[in-house]
């Protein structure tokens, strides 16, 4: 077997790479000579680790010849091409493959990622090869596999009662439970999840969901698990239609691209050396578990900048409001309006005078979730370790934005953004709208200079500071300032999504003082 389908190169993936800090530590004062103290192995080496895996991947297992998560280091060149005006972009830094890193990045972050795309484009085999990753055998994971059709039981599934207990128990605690293997491991692959019948989805979405199986009251716990779910489409049909609830577990949605029929002569190798990726994975990019463990550990150590996360909540504030859907404020959601069961469209056309193409709110019929945005800060989190980096940037956001809101934003079709000249495209493009939304929220954000200027933050910083021991005069001010802000706002006339939520956080901290103020006269 030809070596080359096995080498993991010796020189660094990332070399721009900052040196770690090494911290102070005052046992180094008693130590001897600097040559002489041997240094233990460096735990941060876990990430060029994933990055060898990732690179291998692409390099020897799956054909995805593809960058579509885009980094660049200065100038970056661009072509056009045809009457449509398709970009060319050259990255002018180390820029990835969506295919094959979101999977790596959800297998050390223990997430549920849906991969979508026709017959034959490598999701199932992207998923084989993150449990090889975890350290299964090739034999394990293909067994492991959960293939969905529509006979499939809860029994199926998760497994059956023995049937000598079923005999012989006098309740229901006596009965003894033949449990599937693959419950126990921690890369779970569920193979075209859409044609699981929706009764049986139900008891995939309790493990999926909540990390365990229930059969006849009998209870087996999971481990914190990796998720790997196939479909064919991912507009929610197949045999049957998936289950709202399980949909809205699965953390981000990964397209695999075509074949690039350049590369024919790698299958061809494949063919006449007899080789299989899955079967010659180099030992050296295998995790053990207490690596995944460390890995995640330390992705959830990277630090965000609080003008970042500002940028994301501003982003975020823009889809839930409905100004129409209620007469109280906290009300004006579109969650209201969905619990109503009327017509979005109808709703949204009762907004006269707004801007509906300066609206964001006005491209999505619903919000987001806490879910997806706790997911959205975790998977930046992750990319950010992936390259290198201690602190999340504004591309490494951007650049996970639609795989994480893929599902979890859906299209106003009727939004007039989309009957604006060159923006037709976005509502079969999923990807480049959420981009192109991210980049427009920016641009507002800009525009409204809240960086230099965001009241709410001002108040926010205040109030971080603890209400214990704050006088009456100052509380008062405090109040004060409040309402001169939602004065002045008031006067501007039209009311935006990411108005809504700040005019409520400054409601939440007048409340607040007020009841500390009538706390301060009851000492009295």
């Amino acid at each position: 077997m030809p070596d080359w389908f096995r080498k993991v190169p010796q020189s660094p993936t990332n070399p721009r790479r900052p040196e770690a800090v090494k911290k102070f530590d005052v046992a180094d004062l008693y130590s001897g000579p600097v040559e002489a103290r041997a240094e233990a192995p460096s735990e941060s080496a876990l990430d060029e680790k994933l990055r060898q895996a990732y690179f291998w991947i692409v390099n020897s297992a799956i054909i995805s010849p593809y960058y579509d998560i885009e980094y660049n280091d200065g100038p970056a060149q661009s072509f056009v091409f045809g009457d449509q005006k398709s970009a060319v972009t050259l990255p002018s830094d180390q820029s990835y493959s969506s295919f094959v890193l979101m999977p790596l990045l959800n297998l050390v972050l223990r997430r549920r990622c849906l991969l979508v795309g026709g017959p034959g484009r490598g999701k199932t085999a992207s998923a084989i090869l993150m449990g090889l990753i975890a350290g299964y055998s090739i034999r394990d994971v293909r067994r492991a596999i959960q293939h969905g059709q529509p006979q499939m039981t809860i029994s199926d599934l998760l497994g059956n009662p023995l049937p000598s207990t079923l005999v012989s128990a006098k309740s229901a605690d006596d009965i003894q439970i033949s449990w599937r293997k693959w419950l126990g491991m921690r890369v779970k692959i569920i193979d075209e999840y859409n044609r699981i019948p929706t009764r049986t989805q139900s008891a995939l979405l309790t493990v999926l969901a909540d990390n365990y199986a229930e059969i006849l009251d009998q209870i087996y716990e999971c481990p914190e698990s990796a998720w790997y779910l196939t479909a064919n489409d991912d507009a929610g049909g197949g045999t049957y239609q998936v289950i709202e609830a399980l949909r809205d577990r699965i953390d981000i949605v990964v397209k695999a691209l075509h074949f690039n029929t350049r590369f024919l002569g790698d299958l061809l190798a494949r063919i006449e050396q007899e080789v299989r990726p899955e079967q010659v994975m180099p030992a050296q990019i295998i995790f053990t578990e207490r690596e995944l463990d460390e890995a995640h550990r330390q992705i959830l150590g990277v630090a965000i900048d609080p003008k970042l996360r500002r940028r994301i909540e501003f982003f975020a504030s823009h889809f839930e409001f409905c100004e129409p859907a209620a007469a109280q404020i906290e009300y004006k959601t579109k969650d209201t309006a969905k619990l109503s069961a009327i017509d979005m469209g109808l709703l949204a056309s009762s907004e006269t005078g707004k801007d509906r193409v300066r609206d964001l709110g006005s491209q999505t019929t619903n919000g987001l979730s806490v879910r997806s945005l706790m997911t959205l800060l975790a998977f930046a989190k992750a990319l950010t370790w992936f390259r290198g980096g201690a602190e999340v940037s504004f591309d490494d956001v951007r650049q996970v934005l639609p795989f994480v809101l893929h599902d979890k934003l859906t299209q106003q079709a009727d939004s007039p953004f989309f009957e604006q000249a060159g923006n037709g495209v976005y509502r079969i493009d999923k990807v480049g709208w959420i981009r192109r939304l991210f980049d427009l929220s920016c641009a507002e954000y800009d525009r409204l200079g809240l960086d230099k200027d965001d009241p709410v933050m001002t108040e926010e910083t205040d109030f971080a500071r603890g209400l214990e021991g704050l006088p009456e005069k100052e509380v008062r001010a405090r109040l004060v300032r409040i309402e001169r802000t939602l004065a002045a706002w008031s006067k501007a006339g039209k009311f935006y999504g990411h108005m809504f939520d700040d005019v409520l956080k400054l409601k939440y901290y007048h409340q607040r003082y007020t009841n500390y103020l009538k706390w301060l006269r009851f000492r009295e």
